[in-house]
């Protein structure tokens, strides 16, 4: 026999606790991996021992997610083992496809399908065997996981260029379309996937399956558990069916339940098995039955109360439990284990309502009893509403001898009506439950194949090593893909923040301003190209030294109290203007603009310092204010007119004096006003060639009408700025009185 080390009662403990709160029972994993994998969640959260862990589960939720990730090692890929997919594509494929009738569809299950890459692999297979159109048609591929987050990955079937390596080239041209930089599996095929959560330990198996993937699952698991997982794949197969296992499974197939068609890669047939057992119950063979009565068929019975399709469980009148249809299994998690075992020990006893009581009374009163609308929670989401119906089974005598009880699912309709696709999908899996339920029957003599394994220590021990070190290398795989994929991240992150420095940099470069950047305690920590070529002094000189103590053209002490005045946030920004000399000895004027540095939280870092030469920028100010007072002044009259109405838009002092008008009513005002004797049409007429840019400037005579009626000869030139915003007209005017004094025709 198996030495068998004692149990660790905190670490099953935690089992227990995980299986009540989440329904995850993973008491048939082998213990020495379970337990390491434990044990690396423990130190990542902290922790160091199991109690304090179920603590943290208490108290942490989100855990649990973290927990299933660690404990089920989705370790896949495409094709993975392309040697057994040769295999299976050559031999198996075209056997399954040449076997199955045109009328009779091709069922394919992947158990443990993880992120969905075996399911998808087996599809193409089947595609390029049968052709795309005829395999939507006919193939159905049900592949399932306990990890949900896993099947979410799989529904999407989009994949990253790494995922994808282990595709043939012409399969990833045919069957993938790449979006961005991704690889999304064709559409068509992926319908006939079906994903969906299941426990091949617990749960009823999909049955009529043509060919059954379940590679690498096995290895995780006790003996004991793999003597009941195995009748539940063999049963899951059709007649002629085949079941595909991983490298590392070796010993796990050695049973009569299976033959080796090609033993190297893991490929069986189903050994069809002859034998069948009776309808579990005690009720049907013993108490309360007269042996003048023929009984009944009792493979009928069975198919009847599997069928009814309302949840059955018998008590016998010793309290123990004598049978339970495949509905009651269901729904109630009374599995074929419970056969013959005290009601009362059975969690339906008191959940979701004490039902000893009334099977108390029905033995008493020999009279149905009947409990409506009660709450059965399946887990933390899902609530049901039953009601269950207490009927006592009496003898000829008028004796009970056992009691029924009937189930009645009466949950709003509109519950179950969330997600179409996905109610069609779980209410064909639920058919196929039943239609397999008679089936499920058989496990219990199929657990006795157990006790041969027993037989086989010192195989079973060296078998153990080996799928123990298959398990370190599957871990191993894991981690270092997790390697890859953040060193990935990371140099992504390193090219971006490259990117935006170089960015940064040309910025900085390209600006025509000293850009300076000081910390809190005033060490420069930026000097642009500006700065440099201005103060004569580069980046890797001053960069880390103290801006106090700078020593360029420029008083810097000077802006010590704007410096401390933006620290301390009671200016959010300051300019000044400062004289200084470049570091050619020029002479200039520079704007200071400083402003503080923060980071996102608001905290100050920080100013930064914002340098122009405003030398050229003032002198031009200083120019155009000193030709602007020359010109006001000047004794010739000036007119600026709008070259569209030639209304007055400005005009100095010596056009106000002469004409007698002011400023403001010359601003109303327009020139034929002042011009006797001469039309808007006929000024436009003349200063057209002007406008149009025929000539630079138009020269004429006429008389101008002052104010009181004057009137004197005047010599106006015309010139026409029409870059300006808005375009101008200006009027030069020279008085021509004296000039017409001094002509001899001009005497009295």
């Amino acid at each position: 026999m198996v030495e068998r080390t004692a149990p660790d009662p905190e670490f099953e403990a935690l089992l227990r606790y995980i299986q009540e709160s989440r329904g995850l029972d993973f008491r048939g994993y082998k213990r020495t991996s379970l337990r390491r994998r434990i044990t690396l969640r423990m130190e990542a959260v902290g922790v160091d021992n199991f109690g304090a862990y179920r603590s943290h589960l208490e108290a942490q939720p989100s855990e649990f997610d973290d927990l299933l990730n660690t404990v089920l090692i989705n370790v896949t890929s495409f094709f993975r083992d392309e040697e057994a997919w040769e295999v299976l594509r050559t031999q198996v494929i075209p056997a399954i496809v040449a076997n199955a009738e045109d009328d009779r569809s091709i069922r394919v299950w992947s158990v443990g399908c993880a992120s969905g890459e075996e399911p998808y692999s087996i599809a193409m297979l089947f595609a390029e065997e049968m052709g795309t159109a005829d395999f939507c048609r006919r193939v159905k591929i049900y592949a399932t996981d306990l990890d949900e987050e896993a099947l979410k990955v799989a529904r999407l079937a989009t994949y990253s260029p790494r995922d994808v390596e282990g595709v043939p080239a012409a399969l990833l041209e045919k069957y993938f379309e790449r979006t961005n930089n991704h690889y999304l599996f064709e559409r068509e095929l992926r319908k006939c996937v079906i994903f969906g959560r299941h426990n091949i330990v617990h749960d009823a198996p999909i049955s009529r399956i043509d060919l059954l993937l379940c590679r690498n699952l096995l290895i995780y698991l006790e003996a004991e558990t793999q003597g009941v997982v195995l009748p539940r794949l063999h049963y899951a197969l059709n007649r002629e069916g085949y079941l595909f296992l991983g490298k590392a499974e070796t010993q796990l197939a050695r049973s009569a339940l299976f033959r080796p068609v090609e033993m190297k890669h893991r490929i069986f047939a189903k050994l069809p098995q002859e034998w069948r057992r009776p309808l579990a119950g005690a009720f049907m063979s013993g108490r309360g039955t007269r042996a003048e009565q023929p009984l009944a068929d009792v493979q009928l019975l069975q198919a009847v109360a599997n069928e009814i399709g309302t949840a059955l469980l018998v008590v016998d009148d010793n309290g123990l439990v004598s049978f339970a249809n495949t509905s009651a299994r269901h729904l109630l998690g009374v599995g074929e284990i419970d056969l013959g075992r005290p009601f009362q020990d059975l969690p339906i006893s008191y959940r979701p309502i004490e039902l000893r009581g009334p099977i108390d009374e029905a033995f008493r009163n020999r009279r149905g009893v009947r409990l409506d609308d009660q709450e059965y929670r399946l887990n933390q989401n899902e609530v049901m509403r039953l009601t269950i119906d207490v009927r006592p089974l009496q003898r000829a005598d008028g004796s009970p001898y056992a009691v029924l009880l009937t189930f009645h699912d009466h949950t709003r309709l509109h519950e179950m009506q969330r997600e179409l696709e996905a109610a069609q999908e779980n209410l064909e899996q639920s058919i196929e439950e039943l239609q397999s339920a008679n089936e499920e029957l058989e496990t219990t003599n199929e657990e006795l194949q157990s006790t041969n394994e027993e037989l086989e220590t010192t195989n079973e021990e060296l078998q153990s090593t080996n799928e123990e070190l298959e398990t370190l290398n599957e871990e191993a795989r894991s981690s270092n893909d997790e390697m890859e994929s953040v060193n990935e991240e990371l140099r992504i992150q390193g090219e971006q923040a490259a990117s935006y420095r170089l960015y940064l940099e040309s910025v900085l470069r390209a600006m025509n301003g000293g850009i300076i950047v000081i910390d809190a305690k005033h060490n420069i920590q930026s000097w642009n190209r500006w700065s440099e070529n201005t103060w004569g002094l580069r980046a890797e000189e001053v960069v880390g030294t103290s801006f106090d103590a700078l020593d360029i053209g420029l008083p810097l002490r000077d802006l010590r109290d704007a410096l401390s005045a933006i620290q301390d946030g009671s200016e959010e920004q300051i300019d000044r203007e400062m004289e200084g000399v470049d570091r050619r000895g020029r002479r200039i004027l520079c704007r200071v603009r400083m402003s503080p540095l923060s980071d996102e939280g608001g905290a100050g870092q920080g100013v930064v310092l914002v340098f122009q030469d405003v030398t050229e920028e003032r002198t031009a100010e200083d120019y155009a204010r000193h030709l602007g007072r020359i010109l006001g002044r000047a004794l010739n009259e000036i007119y600026f007119l709008d070259p569209k109405t030639l209304r007055f838009t400005l005009t100095n002092e010596g056009a106000q004096r002469k004409l007698g008008y002011t400023a403001r009513q010359l601003s109303q005002m327009v020139l034929p006003d002042v011009l006797a004797g001469i039309s808007a049409g006929d000024l436009h007429a003349l200063f057209a060639p002007l406008v149009s840019g025929g000539q630079d400037e138009i020269v004429f005579e006429t008389m101008i009408q002052a104010a009181e009626g004057r009137h004197y000869p005047a010599e106006i030139c015309m010139q026409y700025f029409g870059e300006e915003t808005p375009p101008i007209l200006v009027a030069i005017v020279h008085d021509t009185s004296d000039r017409q004094s001094l002509t001899p025709n001009g005497a009295n």
